[in-house]
């Protein structure tokens, strides 16, 4: 992932996506540069128009307006029921957490 955010940043700032910049980028991030992914995006890219493809991806992910069913109402019930799982989450978490200290 942190290679197509390189590519990303670049584009945001109008540099070329290229294997130098990318691997500059990688770096200076403090990530060890695998050369053979760096190959295989920027082959990836070679015909993608940034700009459509985040356009693209943009509208597919923006919700249709009106289109939200109606949230029903929950019970009582329900929402102890949630309270409990919610604090039971919690302390499985505190729980790992503490086996990370020993």
């Amino acid at each position: 992932m942190e290679y197509i955010y390189a590519a990303m940043l670049l584009h945001s700032g109008d540099k070329e996506i290229n294997e130098s910049n990318i691997k500059s980028v990688i770096e200076a991030g403090g990530i060890e540069v695998d050369d053979a992914r760096i190959k295989g995006l920027i082959a990836a890219l070679e015909d993608v128009d940034i700009d459509e493809a985040i356009e693209t991806t943009t509208l597919a992910a923006a919700p249709v307006a009106g289109s939200a069913a109606p949230v029903a109402e929950e019970t009582p019930a329900q929402e102890e029921e949630e309270e409990e799982e919610e604090e039971a989450s919690e302390e499985e978490a505190a729980a790992g957490l503490g086996a990370l200290f020993g």
